[in-house]
């Protein structure tokens, strides 16, 4: 071929791009007990406004026109404006940092399972199951 690649250079191409990456089908769990990362100042403010927005604008059902009308008020408050949102988030992020140190050191010590917080067996309250009292008899 001119100028180009030849079929077999072309498919070998192909074959290392399909298997570049993570397989697909094979995700990650997710962690239930892992802290939910800080909104930012933008996200705070979203949460305000969307609610005074659709207090407003009962009939409005699209989403995409919340999001617009927000980014267009955002973008025209001053920074002083801005500064309790930026304070919140600020103040959230902070215990979000220390929520994750603590969920680190949960995970360092391997005590970081669904079960240990508040969902005990009858068989650990109760110091033993009826079984093994059965057999001390």
């Amino acid at each position: 071929m001119k100028g180009g690649q030849s079929k077999a250079e072309a498919t070998s191409t192909d074959q290392r791009l399909k298997t570049r990456g993570r397989k697909p089908g094979k995700k990650t769990a997710k962690d239930p007990n892992k802290p939910k990362r800080a909104p930012s100042a933008f996200f705070i403010f979203l949460d305000d406004f969307r609610r005074e927005f659709n207090l407003a604008n009962p009939n409005n059902k699209s989403v995409a026109t919340v999001g617009k009308a927000a980014g267009a008020k955002w973008k025209s408050m001053t920074d002083e404006d801005k500064a309790p949102y930026a304070d919140k988030a600020e103040t959230r992020k902070i215990e979000y940092a220390k929520s994750m140190q603590q969920y680190n050191l949960k995970l360092a010590s391997g005590t970081n399972r669904a079960d240990d917080d508040d969902n005990k067996s009858e068989v650990d309250e109760a110091g033993g199951s009826a079984e093994e009292e059965e057999e001390d008899d």
